[in-house]
């Protein structure tokens, strides 16, 4: 998903455009519309079990008073106030990131706090307690003796604690004398004590260990002749809250934040200087109909569809290089696996000496550089995703290719698909050049340039030896556009002609024009969409798992 715009289309390519998504919407749209029937099942079904816990906190608190008088160690445990975690007083207690747990901690006291993930009773003295901090897990083990100040009630105590409720346990670090397979820390607590901060109603809507199951688990199953649940993406984003706990999606997006750092921290190195665009600016400016049109203080507006006009009055305000990560909406009717109304937009503009081709070395040297960050670095995360979600790393060159759209328009043709040659790309099309470049150049990671001008937006420049085509391109990772770039049309003259041919009011983007009138370098630049750079490197069948609470044309919530 680039967070260029992209160009007005012409009547005969709308229609073809809506064919296309009516063609694509029944295998799409089971992902991205919401049953109203559904939701209100859900709603009751949330309903109920709110009432349930409430009736269960009722009980505790009834029997808690008698537990107290019969037991030694009811100090131990016990469901902790409100008003004690008030920020009532601090008390100066170390805290341990279950992370960081590790053999070299044997024989020390520690205080955790997690969410319970599993409960498992042994007999009545003994019970096992899985506690999970982010993508951390450990086993803490409750023996009832008056050595550990641990009773027969504290034991039932924990095991009568409600899945992903928080709890607090202090006790001492152990090494265990098996493997441990359930957790990922190698180490176990000896619990001291446990207290519960914040139940969890008694049954969730979705259960975390079916939210976190891979294919493979399903498959086997099924060939065992069980049968598991499987929760839907719909109903994982009804409960987005609970499905971010999974390892896969804890992963995700730190991933995510990865990537957005390496792009700071890449452009920075370069002398790119951040910005921050409006995203309330005039209504349509930048053309098409695909935009949220709202009233501004009386007067038509609308959020914006890219930062690009901002991007390039920045340099013509002199900054040279700018980048910004920051929101960008498309109120595009695209139920498909790749489109959001919503997305994360990487941008960047620079001014140009001689060639856009600058432009795609920065771009070359930023995504190779984004790749190798990851490979080298989030090898933890990467093996979490691919535990649910199996995929292949990506390949790509330590020199980015780059073909021309004519050379990529002729495989296709050799491989048997007939494009128009002064037409766009469809989804299809992409995939299958994809597969091609990956045949023959052994990358999936290439860029595509000197696209037909009539396909990119007014602002680009046309090539200077036939104005059929431009000084642009497109970048791919595994067969899908991530990026559109090219060289800006920098004269105020053509800038107005071409925006008068593509159906564009010059009145309403005056102010842009005008500013190239005041003396503009040549300039170039691109935008990405972060959440599909991340769906690819990831090889994840659907945009919605790297958008924390995505926005497509039928969610709003939540």
């Amino acid at each position: 998903m680039s967070s260029e715009p992209p160009p007005p289309a012409s009547a005969p390519a709308a229609a073809a455009a809506a064919a296309a998504t009516t063609e694509g919407l029944e295998a799409d749209l089971s992902a991205a519309t919401i049953s109203k029937k559904q939701q209100k099942k859900d709603a009751r079904k949330a309903e109920k079990a709110e009432k349930a816990a409430a009736s269960q906190r009722q009980t505790q608190q009834q029997q808690q008073p008698q537990a107290e008088a019969d037991d030694p160690f009811a100090a131990n445990y016990g469901d902790v106030p409100v008003e004690e975690i008030q920020s009532k007083a601090i008390s100066g207690r170390v805290w341990t990131d279950i992370g960081d747990l590790g053999e070299a901690d044997a024989g020390r006291s520690v205080l955790i706090r997690g969410a319970a993930q599993a409960m498992r009773p042994v007999s009545k003295k003994m019970a096992f307690l899985v506690m999970r901090q982010s993508m951390s897990t450990v086993q803490c083990v409750l023996v009832a003796t008056a050595e550990a100040g641990v009773s027969t009630q504290m034991v039932r105590f924990a095991t009568s604690l409600s899945k992903e409720s928080i709890v607090d346990v202090e006790g001492v670090v152990s090494v265990p004398k098996e493997p441990l397979k359930a957790t990922t820390q190698q180490v176990e607590i000896q619990v001291r004590k446990v207290y519960c901060i914040n139940r969890a109603i008694p049954t969730l809507p979705i259960n975390l260990e079916d939210a976190a199951r891979s294919e493979a688990e399903f498959e086997k199953a099924e060939q065992a002749g069980e049968k598991l649940v499987r929760v839907l993406q719909d109903t994982r984003l009804n409960y987005r809250a609970i499905d971010l706990r999974t390892p896969a999606n804890q992963a995700i997006f730190r991933i995510q934040c990865q990537v957005e750092n390496k792009f700071r921290e890449f452009l920075s190195s370069k002398q790119f200087i951040g910005i921050h665009s409006p995203k309330l600016i005039g209504g349509s400016s930048e053309g098409g109909a695909a935009v949220f049109k709202l009233q501004y203080n009386g007067q038509p507006a609308c959020l914006a569809q890219s930062p690009q006009l901002y991007k390039q009055m920045s340099i013509c305000g002199g900054f040279g290089r700018v980048f910004e990560v920051g929101p960008v909406f498309r109120a595009e009717n695209s139920n498909t696996h790749r489109h959001l109304c919503e997305f994360i937009g990487l941008d960047a503009e620079m001014e140009i000496k001689e060639h856009y081709f600058e432009v795609c070395d920065i771009i070359d040297g930023l995504f190779v550089a984004i790749f190798k960050h990851l490979n080298e670095n989030c090898q933890k995360e990467l093996e979490t995703i691919n535990r649910q979600y199996p995929f292949e790393p990506l390949k790509y060159l330590e020199k980015t290719l780059k073909l021309t759209y004519a050379e990529g328009i002729q495989m296709l043709k050799d491989a048997g698909t007939e494009i128009d040659p002064m037409g766009d790309l469809n989804t299809e099309s992409e995939k299958k050049l994809g597969r091609l470049v990956k045949e023959k150049y052994g990358t999936e990671f290439f860029i595509l340039y000197r696209y037909p001008l009539a396909v990119r937006p007014f602002y680009t420049m046309p090539c200077y030896d036939d104005p059929s085509y431009s000084n642009s391109f497109d970048v791919f990772i595994r067969g899908e556009e991530i990026i559109s770039g090219a060289q800006r049309v920098h004269t105020p003259e053509l800038l107005r002609k071409r925006a008068i041919e593509c159906g564009i009011d010059a009145s309403t983007i005056a102010s842009y024009i005008e500013s190239f009138s005041y003396g503009a370098p040549p300039h170039g630049g691109f935008g990405v969409g972060l959440e599909r750079v991340v769906m690819l490197f990831c090889a994840l069948n659907n945009i919605r798992k790297t958008s924390l609470f995505p926005r497509d044309p039928q969610r709003l919530a939540p």
